[in-house]
């Protein structure tokens, strides 16, 4: 009887462990798939970010060529300086409306995986 018993147990046994793995990895390929969608919106706002940053350095760059040819021409008693007032202006507000956008896509959590982590979350408080 013992032995009939234990025949009986061994194959369900056998048959709840590779459910339990064949449910693992497809949680496993589920949680990939969201992971990797994920990742290519962080990509994307990656790229745009140092597009961002890019143009706020050539911007930061431009201002300091025209702040510096804007000294020069004060220093000629010259009235060409106004236009140079100008572009310095505008380029300095450029740079710091460019800076002001990135760090708002930071504090926006643009490049977090929020959908990834919860459900990681999700599966670790399940097993525990």
């Amino acid at each position: 009887m013992d032995k009939s018993a234990s025949s009986h147990q061994g194959p369900g046994l056998i048959g709840s462990v590779a459910g339990l793995a064949k449910n693992a990895v497809g949680l496993m390929l589920s949680r990939l798939e969201l992971a990797t969608i994920e990742l290519s919106e962080v990509r994307n706002h990656m790229l745009q970010l140092v597009v961002i940053f890019a143009l706020a350095t050539v911007a930061g760059l431009f201002a300091i060529a025209y702040g510096s040819v804007l000294i020069v021409f004060l220093a000629w008693d010259s009235l060409g300086w106004k236009i140079l007032a100008i572009m310095t202006v505008v380029f300095v507000l450029l740079a710091i409306a460019l800076v002001i956008y990135a760090r708002a896509m930071l504090r926006q959590g643009k490049l977090s995986m929020p959908a990834t982590m919860a459900e990681l979350k999700a599966d670790r408080d399940m097993l525990m």
